[in-house]
């Protein structure tokens, strides 16, 4: 059994994280820069939780450069990425 407040997905810690640097600096650039990699770490891991398949295979096939046959398939494992961020966007 779970502990009550625990990290299920393991997104609630760098959101913590987030909504306190957001709480250190007041809006525009410096909070921008200042929490702009928690930001971008909070992103990656809710897309990673939402879609586990497609991150992954966007991680694998867009690590690095390679023939065109693997650059066409990171086209389109981002493009199957962006359909299961859109499928979860509501109207």
């Amino acid at each position: 059994m779970e502990e009550a407040g625990s990290d299920r997905t393991g997104c609630e810690r760098l959101q913590k994280a987030l909504c306190e640097c957001h709480q250190r600096f007041g809006p525009g650039a410096i909070r921008d820069t200042a929490c702009r990699h928690l930001n971008r770490a909070l992103a990656e891991c809710l897309v990673a939780v939402l879609c586990p398949e497609e991150t992954e295979a966007v991680r694998t096939l867009c690590a690095s450069g390679g023939t065109r046959l693997k650059r066409s398939q990171c086209q389109q494992a981002q493009l199957s990425l962006s359909v299961c961020i859109s499928s979860l966007q509501q109207d």
